[in-house]
């Protein structure tokens, strides 16, 4: 089988080049499209790293963030009560509910809020507020001493082993404000002789009703503000000691609130306090980063997020190929800072591994989606390599060894074997159809070649049989004057032409033309006059006062002139005349043959020449008048051409001086 040529292959080559490019394209747009993800986020995280920083260390300026600083190593409460808060308050001013509740709001302190103020001066007392559901109040009446139907408090303060308890009961100013008067005993009664404790102060105050309700009395929002005062520590401000006092985180105490009938409304072990929490600090904090807390040299607190660095694990190779991408700055860790005050130092630190660990957990879980657009592209390619271009290859080749034969034996067509590559796909339907219309065109060529054969036989046959006759024509009508001699020496021509040829086209093709001068002029007057005498009435010569020569085969020329004055009979205008317009230039002649009538279609005028076209209808035209004409033309050295006019159509022949 003969090799293809290096051509035969470019198609192919070119869709393996696509295919490998299409794989080589995305992986390429994968790695550029992480490139400039992984960057981005490295400067995202990098300029949120400053900002992160400041935000908290904003929100511990802030005196809730202050109040969360000073209690880092607050106890929890037991079963004795709960240790008081530290604020960053001077003091609550308990006395009026509207800045008692202000700076509980402002601190965060929470409810209940059990705290002591920042400074040693007014540090030596607790100070209590909570809000509660209260209904119809009842205060104690001036001597009352059994207070088994009164409102009253029982605050139990524990510290360094001993205990202070005070039972102080609601006494009503109005009957939505009341004062809490503390009596030092441990029993649930009043000796008549006791007298309340100077220092203990305490308020209670009622808003609205809670909700709606449509027979009175209501629960109304109570607010309670307590002033309870710790005997050792107002001794160690009045000898000016450290504040803070050590013990703070030793002290308990415990708030009850009992109404009528010994109900419990409320107690702060069921209702501790909350703890003051970092987690609205923490929350800015982000996987890998490091929050910590200084003080001069030494560290105090220090914070990491509670989530995990990464979602789930990241494929490793996905990892190594993500730091092995541009990055956007240098990698390592970083570390920022921010003063809190004049002491305290706040250190965020991270490092750009996170931003690459995160980045890989992402692409980890779309690897599947990109493993899967490359396999389906790679399985497009072996599908089309081995289903189609391995075929088509087969096919070409095969086709190749064809033409090779039938360029060394070209009456002869061989046989296309497909037996291999038939099939219910479109190749194989090709293959077949191919093999099936060669199978036909050979059937078709030695149907061809048989009738060519009898077609000569019968050209020789007829041309022997009108040759002897037409020699005696012309031995009848020798004189040169006789006007039928010329239409007799035509035939001959014709005669001669065609004998022994298979078809029109090899006689047209192995003809020759017998050019010499010939007044154009003169020419045309003839055919114009002679016209009648074949049927074409009406034909008019034009541009023919002058003598005008070119060199023309005069019997081929009128032939061709009658096939186009033929076909302008058969389309004009009944009645119209038809025209033969002769023109010259130095180097060649013009004649333009006009007829009124129909125009021909645009989609005729490429295909008019040729053999076999016809519209005429009728078994004796064959469509090689035009056909024979531009032959002949060709022959002289010269042209012929159509064109569509507004009345008609116009034949132009050009012939050279």
């Amino acid at each position: 089988m003969p090799r293809l040529p290096a051509a035969a292959f470019l198609r192919r080559t070119l869709l393996r080049l696509v295919f490998v490019g299409l794989l080589a394209g995305s992986a390429l747009l994968v790695l550029q499209l992480l490139t400039e993800e992984r960057q981005r986020l490295q400067r995202e995280y990098e300029a949120g790293f400053l900002g992160r920083l400041h935000v908290m260390a904003e929100r511990l300026r802030h005196p809730a963030g202050q109040l969360a600083l000073l209690n880092l190593d607050h106890p929890a409460p037991d079963a004795q009560g709960a240790a008081p808060l530290r604020l960053p308050l001077g003091a609550i001013d308990f006395d009026d509910p509207s800045k008692a509740e202000r700076a509980v709001e402002l601190t965060a302190c929470g409810d209940p809020c059990l705290a002591v103020g920042q400074r040693a001066s007014a540090g030596a007392f607790v100070y209590v507020t909570a809000h509660l559901p209260l209904a119809t109040l009842n205060g104690r009446a001036p001597g009352q001493t059994v207070l088994e139907d009164v409102h009253r408090l029982v605050v139990t303060l524990t510290q360094a082993g001993t205990t202070q308890r005070w039972l102080a009961p609601l006494e009503l100013l109005t009957p939505e404000r009341g004062q809490w008067a503390g009596f030092v005993t441990d029993a649930d009664s009043l000796d008549r002789r006791a007298r309340p404790d100077r220092d203990f102060r305490g308020w209670l105050w009622q808003g609205g009703c809670i909700a709606e309700t449509s027979t009175p009395p209501c629960e109304r929002l109570s607010l309670l503000s307590l002033r309870i005062p710790v005997d050792a520590w107002r001794a160690d401000a009045r000898e000016g000691r450290a504040w803070p006092p050590a013990d703070l985180t030793q002290l308990r105490l415990r708030v009850q609130l009992l109404g009528p009938g010994e109900l419990r409304l409320f107690d702060s072990l069921t209702t501790p306090p909350s703890s003051p929490a970092m987690s609205g600090v923490l929350d800015s904090l982000q996987a890998g980063e490091r929050l910590s807390l200084w003080r001069g040299t030494a560290q105090r607190a220090q914070w990491t997020p509670d989530r995990a660095a990464a979602d789930a694990p990241a494929l490793p190779w996905i990892t190594r190929l993500i730091r092995r991408l541009p990055a956007a700055r240098l990698q390592g860790p970083l570390q920022a800072e921010a003063k809190l005050s004049s002491n305290e130092l706040l250190r965020l630190q991270g490092d750009l591994a996170v931003v690459d660990a995160q980045l890989a957990t992402t692409v980890t879980r779309y690897a599947a989606y990109f493993a899967a657009l490359a396999g389906a592209i790679a399985l497009a390619w072996l599908i089309v390599e081995i289903g189609l271009l391995r075929r088509m290859a087969l096919l070409t080749r095969r086709a190749n060894a064809l033409k090779q034969e039938l360029q060394a034996a070209p009456d002869q067509l061989p046989p296309l074997d497909v037996a291999d590559l038939r099939g219910p796909d479109e190749l194989g339907i090709l293959a077949a159809t191919l093999a099936e219309l060669l199978a036909r065109a050979r059937d078709h060529l030695r149907s061809e070649q048989l009738r060519a054969h009898q077609e000569r036989e019968q050209w020789q046959a007829v041309g022997h049989e009108i040759m002897s006759p037409l020699q005696s024509l012309l031995a009848l009508h020798g004189r040169e004057g006789d006007a039928s001699r010329r239409y007799l020496e035509r035939m001959q021509a014709a005669l001669q032409l065609l004998y022994g040829q298979a078809s029109v086209g090899e006689a047209v093709a192995q003809a020759s033309a017998q050019r010499e001068r010939l007044d154009l002029a003169t020419f045309l007057r003839e055919v114009a006059a002679n016209a009648p005498y074949a049927g074409i009435e009406n034909v008019q010569a034009q541009g023919c006062e002058s003598a005008c020569e070119a060199l023309a085969d005069p019997l081929k020329l009128e032939d061709a002139l009658t096939h186009l004055l033929t076909n302008a009979q058969r389309y004009r205008v009944p009645g119209s005349p038809i025209t033969l317009t002769l023109s010259a230039t130095e180097s060649e002649a013009r004649i333009e043959v006009r007829n009124q009538g129909p125009t021909i279609a645009p989609d005729r005028l490429a295909t008019l020449f040729e053999l076999g076209t016809s519209d005429a209808g009728s078994q004796t035209q064959r469509g090689q008048g035009l056909f024979v004409a531009r032959g002949y033309l060709a022959k002289m050295g010269g042209s012929i051409e159509v064109r569509n006019e507004a009345d008609g159509v116009c034949f132009a022949l050009t012939l050279p001086r």
